[in-house]
């Protein structure tokens, strides 16, 4: 304790420290408003404990360390933010060296996780502006950033001005660059720098910005909101990791309906997910993706787990229909039909997101199961009940049959057959119509076998 008190007031040791030492930002940086926490109320036992220990021994090592971006931000609005990031002047391998559990990783720009009990922290260097030679591809959009500056810089560089802020556990201060407390209070989301030139670099923050504009319920200021819709084209160029890593997010994000509206207002839905916009202007497709989306915010909102492949698979669903219904017109049966159009709709749509092979393995399971539901006789509902996707698979009919997209009475009727108890659930099977089809066609076959060696003969 004492070796934290005189390192925080003398500035302690720089151990090779590229960046400022430990100090206040408003004596190093006249741009930094520097909040006290009798403004903006956030205190010290907010925030997690493990954040809390990491910016405590980054300090006391001689460090500058803030808990930063979202959480603060969340804070700020009254929300319970998912993670806790710290931001720190030392460089990984410095970062790294104050921690037992820890690991440098990431090969764009190097971070460290520090392990702390349960909690994994994220330490980033603060980043340094662009340099001119920085690479990039041909639309501009940053390839290799590995360039680490100031606190002031590493503001700069943040997207949005209401996730350039800093908090201090120490002194429990809010280090403020670009106003983005003020644009809070305003509903304001904020670009830092020149929109046109920051879409450029990582075209994503135009889908974050949508994101955050519904999860925190702000107007995209109109600098900003007005060059989306005509430089949405250069999220063709955007790795599919990146895109389905930030999709997930905005469908997981507890807002997704108004994102998805506000999707569809920027112009982004056909960069996005390229079948998006064909389901949505299907009235039945719209009516279950739309219900799919409000039960996954009500879950989220209560703080249940929500699945992506679920999720996938309803926004999807519609597109296997109609593929399917076409490859049956052409001849094919129905279950194999269905098989050929799951693999060519995730097909099309692997293209842009690249969904992972086990969530994609799931919604195929989801999607099988939908027709054996309409088998209610024998051992065919006990062997769904049995399967290890039933539970998706099922909430999945119900939706459908929310949707108006089938008979109430299938779901219904499932609902009843998995609660009840082993004879009720026989005496709940239908007659299996196919085993008299067979026992019908077998009587003529025994009747002619007594007169089988007459012809012959």
């Amino acid at each position: 304790m004492i070796r934290k008190f005189i390192s925080r007031v003398f500035g302690g040791k720089s151990n090779g420290a590229p960046l400022q030492k430990t100090g206040s930002a408003s004596a190093k940086d006249s741009k930094a408003a520097v909040i006290p926490r009798s403004t903006h109320g956030i205190s010290r036992d907010q925030i997690s404990s493990g954040s809390r220990r990491v910016c405590e021994t980054l300090q006391s090592h001689g460090y500058k360390a803030y808990v930063v971006g979202g959480a603060v931000r969340d804070l700020l609005i009254g929300a319970t933010p998912k993670d806790f990031d710290v931001a720190t002047n030392a460089t990984p391998e410095q970062a790294r060296r104050c921690f037992r559990r820890s690991r440098v990783i990431g090969r764009r720009f190097q971070i460290v996780h520090a392990y702390m009990g349960q909690e994994i922290i994220e330490i980033t260097t603060f980043r340094g502006g662009l340099v001119d030679d920085a690479k990039t591809d041909a639309h501009g959009r940053v390839l290799q950033d590995n360039v680490f500056g100031t606190q002031a810089e590493d503001a700069a560089r943040r997207d949005f001005t209401v996730n350039a802020l800093y908090f201090d556990p120490a002194t429990e201060q809010i280090v403020d660059y670009h106003h983005g407390v003020a644009d809070l209070k305003q509903k304001t989301l904020r670009m830092i720098g020149n929109p046109r030139l920051r879409y450029r670099e990582d075209p994503v923050r135009m889908l974050r910005a949508v994101r955050l504009a519904a999860k925190l319920g702000l107007s995209i200021d109109p600098e900003a909101r007005h060059p989306i819709r005509e430089m949405a084209e250069l999220l063709e160029n955007v790795p599919a990791s990146r895109l389905f890593d930030e999709m997930l997010k905005l469908l997981t994000s507890g807002h997704a309906v108004k994102c998805l509206q506000q999707l569809r207002a920027e112009g982004l839905h056909h960069g996005v997910l390229p079948l998006l916009d064909v389901i949505l202007e299907q009235p039945l497709g719209e009516k279950f993706v739309l219900l799919s989306l409000a039960n996954t915010d009500e879950r989220i909102r209560q703080g249940k787990s929500s699945s992506p492949s679920f999720l996938f698979a309803t926004l999807l669903w519609h597109e296997v229909l109609s593929v399917w219904e076409r490859i049956k017109a052409g001849g094919e049966s129905s279950i194999p039909a269905l098989y050929q159009a799951m693999e060519e709709v995730l097909n099309i749509q692997g293209e842009k997101l690249a969904i992972t092979r086990r969530i994609a393995g799931d919604i195929k399971e989801i999607w099988a199961l939908q027709p054996r539901f309409e088998q209610r006789a024998g051992r065919r509902p006990y062997a769904v009940l049995e399967h290890p996707r039933f539970r998706a698979a099922y909430d999945f009919l119900c939706l459908r049959a929310q949707a108006g997209e089938l008979d109430a009475e299938l779901a219904d009727w499932w609902t009843r057959f998995q609660d009840a108890d082993g004879e009720a659930r026989s005496q709940m099977l239908l007659p299996d119509q196919g085993a008299r089809k067979k026992r019908r066609r077998r009587k003529p076959r025994a009747a002619s076998a007594p007169t089988a060696p007459a012809e012959q003969g």
